[in-house]
Order: C-alpha cells, then sequence, then structure tokens
C-alpha cells in the first residue's frame, strides 16, 4: 500500500514538474521567474553583460539569441555543453561568432563579430560575401528558404528502412521536438551502404515566418551532444521497431539569391590549379615571342647577307 501511495505521490510531483510555468522546456540556461501574476511566469536568457532577453519557453529560442548566448557563456567559462565532446561536423563556413540580432531574434544583415571585418549573412546567419571593412553594404537580409540536411546513423538491425518509411519517421519526429509542420519536410533520400539520410526543408522563398534555421541549429546540437533543451533526452527517430541514433550532421544552406563570395573563396586546390594554368599560359606566350624573334633576327641576317653577295 505505501508502495503505491509513493508511486502516485511521485507522478503528481512528476505533472506539476511539467506544468511549471518557471521551467523553460526549450531553453536549458534560461532563468525564469514569477511576474506577479497567478500562474504567470517569465524566463530569459543572457545576451551580453547585464542584457537579458526574454524569450518565449513555447517555441525555439531564435538562432542569433542562442548565438549570442553561447559567445556570452563561452566568456564567461560557463559550459556549453551537456555531456561528452560535440562531434565535429560541417556548420557553416565560419562556426560561431557573436551576431547582432534584431530585437525579434532576426540576424541583421550586416555583422562584424565586434571587429572592425565585416560580411553579409543569410537569414539563418551564414556569411555570404567575402569579409571586408566596416563600410561593407549589406541591403538586405537573404533568406534561406532550403536546408539540407545530411544525417549518418549508427548499426541497425532492421533492412526495411526506406525513403518513404524514414519521411514519415522523420516528419513527425521534427514536428514533434522542434515545433515545425511536417509539410516542410519535402524530401528524403537513403543510402543504407553509406548509413546516410539526406533530408530537404524546404518553404516557399518569400516566407519569413517559418525559421528553418532555428530547427536545423536545435537539431544540429542535439546530434553533437549538446542539446539546448531542457529535457536532454536524444533526437531518436523510430521507423517501425527501429529507433535511429544519429552520429553527425552537416547542414548546407540555400538562399532565395545566390552568394557573392569571390576568387580567393575559392577551395585552396582549384586556385592552385587555376595558377598553374596561367604559368603555362605565360610560359606558352614568352616562347611564342622569343621564337618569333628568333625568326626576325634570323630573316633579317639573311637579307643582310643576300644584299652584300649581289653586290659583289
Amino acid at each position: 500500500m505505501n508502495v503505491w501511495i509513493f508511486a502516485l505521490f511521485a507522478a503528481l510531483v512528476a505533472v506539476g514538474e511539467s506544468d511549471d510555468p518557471c521551467l523553460c522546456a526549450t531553453m536549458k540556461w534560461a532563468s525564469c521567474g514569477p511576474t506577479g501574476t497567478p500562474g504567470s511566469c517569465q524566463c530569459n536568457i543572457t545576451l551580453a553583460e547585464k542584457t537579458d532577453q526574454p524569450i518565449n519557453c513555447k517555441a525555439l529560442v531564435p538562432k542569433c539569441f542562442l548565438m549570442k548566448t553561447e559567445m556570452y557563456r563561452r566568456s564567461k567559462n560557463q559550459d556549453t555543453r551537456s555531456v561528452g565532446k560535440p562531434t565535429e561536423g560541417f556548420v557553416d563556413n565560419d562556426g560561431i561568432y557573436d551576431p547582432d540580432c534584431e530585437a525579434d531574434g532576426t540576424f541583421k544583415a550586416k555583422q562584424c563579430n565586434k571587429t572592425e571585418e565585416c560580411w553579409c549573412v543569410n537569414s539563418a546567419g551564414v556569411r555570404r560575401t567575402e569579409k571586408e571593412d566596416m563600410n561593407i553594404k549589406c541591403e538586405k537580409l537573404v533568406e534561406t528558404y532550403w536546408i539540407r540536411l545530411i544525417l549518418d546513423h549508427g548499426p541497425v538491425e532492421s533492412s526495411s528502412l526506406n525513403k518513404d518509411s524514414l519521411k514519415t519517421a522523420l516528419g513527425d519526429a521534427i514536428q514533434e521536438r522542434y515545433m515545425l509542420d511536417k509539410s516542410f519536410v519535402k524530401e528524403v533520400e537513403y543510402d543504407a551502404d553509406a548509413k546516410k539520410i539526406q533530408v530537404d526543408m524546404k518553404k516557399d522563398m518569400t516566407d519569413r515566418q517559418t525559421k528553418l534555421a532555428d530547427v536545423a541549429y536545435y537539431m544540429e546540437k542535439d546530434i553533437k551532444k549538446s542539446p539546448l533543451f531542457k529535457n536532454l533526452a536524444k533526437f531518436s527517430p523510430k521507423v517501425g521497431t527501429t529507433t535511429l541514433d544519429f552520429t553527425n550532421i552537416l547542414v548546407y544552406y540555400v538562399d532565395a539569391e545566390p552568394p557573392t563570395f569571390k576568387m580567393n573563396r575559392l577551395a585552396g586546390g582549384v586556385i592552385a590549379a587555376i595558377v598553374v594554368v596561367l604559368l603555362i599560359v605565360a610560359a606558352g606566350l614568352l616562347l611564342l615571342f622569343f621564337w618569333n624573334r628568333q625568326r626576325k633576327e634570323k630573316y633579317s641576317k639573311t637579307r643582310q647577307t643576300d644584299g652584300e653577295t649581289a653586290n659583289n
């Protein structure tokens, strides 16, 4: 009897905790407190010294705010991870920096990372131009309308995985954990041999409300063992009886307008190849120049010799 009473009490405590308005389910670093109104609570995250940002704990925190608070915590030697070392992987071209955010958590089009070197970003906060001085002009924030995720998973016993079953499972899991309607999961491809799943999340190019980048950022943190949720449970969708254990994630961004990288943005190998070709062309032109000059000198000497013979 005592066991049943204890179990009932524990269940009531658990329910009370899950409904506690002063717990922020979507941000583990949030500080929450009562507002003075019975049953209400306000949660904030610290973006900088003496700068607290109110957040909505019923939605994902905007990526710009997340990056700012991570940079602040790093500057204070505060933990930005929960357990384990994050798996190395591609985030974007530059990784995390201290961004400038609009009041609603949107990235400002121009970013400088508190330096005199600046660049333009897309709505995901990813650099899309070369780095220049503070006079760089970023006319507008270009929208990222398509995000491609490449998910690596561990060994599975089931051979029933295919792109259709994966699309259903991933769509449901993304909707449940990241609050993104599964209709935005447009296409899924599967390479069973490589254990790689390709997920395309897309929205209309004119859609400024759906925050695909926020979803990708939260998922990236989940898979790299640095979850931002209060609940540290892993993102492990189920396909039938098979649970997927993701080991790595790559995130690719596609904007409504192409980026404007210049020559120095090319990979080192490409630049080296171009330089070699230019050197070969230059060498060829020099050889042609000297060959023509040698021919002219030879022709001139021949004419001079013929003239002397005629005079004799």
